[in-house]
């Protein structure tokens, strides 16, 4: 924890007087699994000093960028890449490990292995996507800033694009992750949601990057009004077919949306496009950049009526759609929707009615302030229920990747089987492919298959089975380091925050070990120290958060 919060443009919100209780051997270990990916060694003791108010302060206003460690970290890393000469060697044969070199660069420096295709090979434009994924490893194991890497997870699944199905979603993703999802993960859903609309990986998934005048695609339109905003439940096309019919309608404020606003709102996006190279005339093309585009010709610029509001014909250009946001997310039903996920997510599947006003009323009140999801955030994580709610989520795969990283002080790095092993936990990471994103459900992890891959995926990282770094356990464990027992009361408190007996026995007697016999100094007995806390972490103190 840093000695003293940095400087933000924008002036944290006083934390509420928080009594050191709260800050008991179980909340606080919570909160850095829950907000973060868990504790690393004396963590919890620097949060129970400096107090969870003061933590959640520096949390919710992080500075822009990675932190200086993560940065370094990123910078010297490197990423194994591989193929064959080209046909008629239109390139040559590479094998080599090579630095992380798209992340920091804009749309049409990724994207010149589309525009010039021919000269290279599809892992290059497959390898925007392998950056990503592993620079988010790095981020949930080792950024200081953990709670927005929560946060940056919980938006790329709510606005979800599969990158794993579209090269073109490949090549765009690191923008997509660094100039919309992680700039926006606790600012403005208003500003958010326009460069959502107007980003290449978004309009391609959802295929608006084709919509024109007179053959408007609805893709976007309807997972805009169902995912992005009002939310399923506002559905209300299986009640009212005419928009006059929708309550609250003839007052401008209609209770929800039916199929006329999906189909509206698909006009008013036409011409939100790419700069693909497409013909625009017989004489011109645009550019090949994969940058945001709006093509007046192709945009439908006669009068619409979404929402209950009426447009007028020919308004400026991307007024339209700019109209449609602005209703769509200043409708009730999306401060209803979006909150009820913050609260799903933070604080679990059966969190109160309650909780989830107390979130829509500061959401609503707070719709123009360039914070407004960090104080709803804020609203959701300092009540009591939240408090309450100790153990009711379980860990995603990547969230147990990074906390057993942290936990046992593994410098992890990120390797394609790593990545693998998490996909087969059930978390392909920027690879879902619905448009609803990966939900959020305790059951998708609980299966007797998920949970022997979630247990495969600790157990490899305990033994480097993945080439993911040695684990040190000695450095760690000092006189802890002396039997079985003692190792496997080490790691479940390092990894949970205490233990009980019970499942001390459960985990030396699985061992095989006589639980109290000393451990000789030499390296099998460093491999044993690992194993053993590869089990502790198959603990379901440690399995959920």
């Amino acid at each position: 924890m840093a000695a003293n919060p940095p400087t933000h443009s924008q002036k944290p919100h006083a934390a509420p007087h928080v009594d050191p209780a709260e800050l008991d051997a179980g909340f606080a270990p919570m909160v850095l699994a829950r907000l973060g990916h868990g504790a690393r060694p004396g963590e919890i003791e620097r949060l129970r000093a400096a107090g969870y108010g003061t933590w959640l302060d520096e949390q919710l206003a992080p500075p822009t960028g990675d932190d200086p460690a993560v940065a370094a970290k990123l910078a010297r890393l490197t990423f194994r890449i591989k193929y064959n000469e080209g046909k008629d060697k239109a390139y040559p044969a590479v094998d080599e490990l090579r630095p992380l070199s798209t992340l920091n660069q804009p749309i049409e420096a990724t994207w010149a292995v589309l525009a010039d295709r021919d000269k290279h090979d599809g892992q290059e434009r497959r390898r925007p996507l392998m950056e990503v994924m592993a620079a988010t490893v790095v981020r949930a194991a080792d950024a200081h800033y953990q709670l927005r890497e929560v946060l940056v997870g919980f938006w790329h699944d709510h606005f979800n694009v599969d990158a794993w199905d579209q090269e073109q979603v490949m090549v765009a993703l690191p923008t997509y992750d660094r100039d919309v999802i992680r700039a926006h993960a606790l600012g403005n859903f208003r500003a958010f949601l326009e460069a959502v609309a107007s980003s290449t990986a978004m309009l391609y998934y959802l295929s608006n990057k084709s919509s024109r005048a007179g053959s408007a695609n609805e893709n976007f339109g309807r997972e805009l009004f169902e995912l992005h905003t009002l939310g399923a439940e506002a559905y209300l096309n299986d009640k009212y077919d005419r928009w006059r019919e929708v309550p609250g309608a003839l007052k401008g404020q209609p209770a929800g949306y039916i199929d006329q606003d999906v189909y509206e709102s698909a006009r008013a996006f036409t011409g939100w496009t790419v700069e693909d190279g497409s013909g625009l005339d017989g004489r011109r093309k645009l550019p090949n950049t994969g940058k945001f585009a709006y093509v007046e010709t192709w945009h439908d610029g006669y009068q619409k009526r979404v929402l209950a509001t009426e447009f007028d014909a020919f308004q400026p250009g991307m007024a339209d759609g700019r109209k449609v946001l602005d209703l769509v997310a200043s409708h009730p039903a999306t401060a209803r929707h979006l909150c009820r996920k913050l609260v799903v997510r933070l604080a679990g599947e059966n969190a109160s009615p309650q909780l989830v006003a107390q979130a829509v009323a500061v959401w609503t009140r707070q719709a123009h302030a360039p914070d407004q999801i960090a104080q709803v955030v804020r609203t959701i994580v300092t009540s009591p229920e939240f408090k309450a709610s100790r153990g009711v989520k379980i860990r995603r795969p990547l969230a147990l990747a990074a906390g057993f990283a942290r936990a046992t002080g593994l410098d992890l790095t990120p390797t394609e089987p790593l990545l693998n092993g998490i996909a087969n936990a059930g978390q392909r990471l920027y690879g879902y492919a619905p448009p609803t994103g990966l939900p959020d459900r305790r059951d998708l992890f609980l299966g007797t298959n998920a949970m022997r891959q979630r247990w495969q995926l600790v157990l490899a990282l305990a033994e480097n089975s993945w080439g993911t770094g040695a684990l040190d356990p000695a450095r760690l464990m000092g006189a802890n380091a002396t039997t079985p027992r003692a190792a496997a009361a080490f790691w479940l408190t390092a990894m949970t925050g205490t233990y009980d007996p019970a499942t001390i026995e459960a985990l030396v007697s699985g061992l095989g070990w006589p639980p109290d016999t000393p451990l000789p100094p030499n390296p099998n007995t460093q491999k044993q120290l690992a194993r053993i806390a590869g089990l502790a972490a198959m603990a379901p103190g440690f399995q959920t958060a």
